[in-house]
C-alpha cells in the first residue's frame, strides 16, 4: 500500500519572505486605531443591511464615522509632522 501522507517540506513552505518585516508590523501597529475605527463603522453598517436603520442605528453609524474620520485625521497629521520634521 502506498503512503498518502504529505511530506512536511511540501506542506509547510519555508518562511523566506513570507513573514511581515519589522517595518511592516510597525506600520500596521501605527495604523491600528484607523483599522479598528473602520471595523466599528463596518459593524454598524452591516447591522442595518437587512432593515431600515432606527434612530439609534443612525446615531451608531454617525459616531463610528466620526471616530473613523478622527483616527484618519490624527494619522495624516502624524505623517505630515514626521515628514516635516525629517525635512528640517
Amino acid at each position: 500500500m502506498k503512503s498518502i501522507v504529505a511530506l512536511q517540506s511540501i506542506v509547510t513552505p519555508s518562511s523566506d519572505g513570507l513573514e511581515p518585516s519589522d517595518a511592516e508590523l510597525n506600520a500596521i501597529e501605527w495604523e491600528m486605531p484607523l483599522i479598528l475605527a473602520d471595523v466599528d463603522l463596518l459593524d454598524a453598517e452591516i447591522a442595518v443591511l437587512d432593515r431600515t436603520p432606527s434612530d439609534l442605528d443612525a446615531q451608531r453609524i454617525r459616531r463610528a464615522r466620526r471616530r473613523m474620520l478622527t483616527a484618519r485625521r490624527v494619522l495624516i497629521n502624524q505623517a505630515i509632522g514626521s515628514v516635516l520634521a525629517g525635512a528640517a
